[in-house]
């Protein structure tokens, strides 16, 4: 399915108090909405990707992966301030007729969750069968259940948190300063700070992988190198393939609304009431080595949302691992299933000897 678009002409309010004149959402469907309308699997993306999950999460979905467009409609949308059309830092300005650049306003999870609302209204989908999501993903997931705590049967929550920790801000705030120390960053152009954000995303992959990752797949076996190192081309590798398709500016709003993450914020005293406030039925899995989102964050969301169930994936790609390791997500999430399956059945047949 090629990339549609869905304009909101109303003002589009930001939890900041800011708002946006309009706003457009650019999406992808697959598949078909069948008679009952509860066929419904919603992806929300993680920091850098798009709406095309069959691209960027091939072998969890697909015509031959646990979701299939020939029995599921799989939605995914653009994050609202990405760069992949949904509004965002290069869209134009309706008020000015200029692109907003660094002035386009400070978004949160609760924004982008909000988004997604108005685009769900717009494809009238009433029920979502299930919702996932990985990383900012699943804090974007977590937000909307929590917003409208009626829409979503299941929750799949995989490699993310209830509120974005000190350390997660920290290597955040480290990118932000590589790409503002880029002083092209306030060109306000569509080209700013390349350079800056090629050393942002080398920052970042250090919290994505970790030691054991670059000890396996990095390590140099010729011992007379004195430069040129595996490890060093990589981090300049993977910098330049995500300059060639990814904006500073984007990256900037979406590394602030993560930091913004926080169940409680306006809602609960604490992240466990919160969370407590969770109806779907929920599934939460960890990565054993990923040190940006370490296990007891997931064992945190587990704990405190009702009758949740925890799962982990012992994986030598760290925080990476949600987007490579599918076959052992895929025979997870068909577990919890069939539990859940069940537990329904069990559920059902105690009303019918009532």
């Amino acid at each position: 399915m090629s990339l549609q678009k869905f304009t909101y002409q109303k003002r589009f309010q930001l939890e900041s108090g800011q708002s946006l004149p309009s706003l457009e959402i650019a999406y992808h469907t697959f598949g078909t909405l069948n008679k009952e309308r509860n066929n419904v699997i919603w992806v929300c993306h993680a920091l850098t990707a798009n709406s095309n999950v069959f691209d960027w999460w091939n072998g969890l979905f697909g015509e031959k992966s646990l979701y299939n467009p020939n029995d599921y409609f799989i939605v995914c949308a653009n994050n609202l301030g990405s760069c992949y059309g949904t509004t965002g830092p290069l869209s134009i300005n309706n008020e000015t007729k200029e692109a907003w650049f660094n002035y386009f306003p400070q978004i949160t999870i609760k924004d982008i969750a909000a988004s997604l609302e108005l685009l769900k209204d717009h494809l009238r989908i009433d029920k979502i069968h299930t919702l996932v999501g990985g990383s900012q993903g699943g804090q974007i997931a977590q937000e909307w259940a929590l917003q409208n705590k009626n829409l979503v049967e299941n929750l799949i929550l995989i490699a993310t948190n209830a509120q974005h920790s000190p350390w997660g801000i920290a290597f955040n705030e480290s990118q932000r300063l590589a790409i503002k120390a880029d002083r092209t960053y306030y060109s306000n152009t569509t080209d700013a700070a390349k350079k800056g954000l090629c050393a942002a995303r080398s920052i970042a992959l250090l919290s994505y992988r970790g030691y054991n990752t670059y000890d396996v797949t990095q390590k140099d076996e010729n011992y007379n190198k004195t430069n040129n190192y595996a490890s060093a081309s990589y981090q300049r590798y993977q910098g330049e393939k995500l300059v060639n398709r990814f904006n500073a500016y984007s990256y900037v709003r979406l590394l602030d609304a993560m930091d913004s993450h926080n169940v409680a914020r306006n809602r609960a005293e604490t992240k466990e009431l919160a969370l407590k406030q969770i109806k779907a039925h929920t599934l939460v899995i960890g990565l054993t080595s990923d040190i940006l989102f370490p296990l007891a964050e997931q064992k945190f969301l587990a704990k405190n949302i009702p009758g949740a169930n925890y799962a982990e994936i012992d994986s030598s790609f760290g925080h990476d691992g949600f987007l490579i390791e599918t076959e052992k997500l895929s025979k997870i999430i068909s577990i919890y299933y069939a539990n859940e399956k069940v537990k329904k059945d069990k559920l059902n047949l105690q009303k019918t000897n009532n």
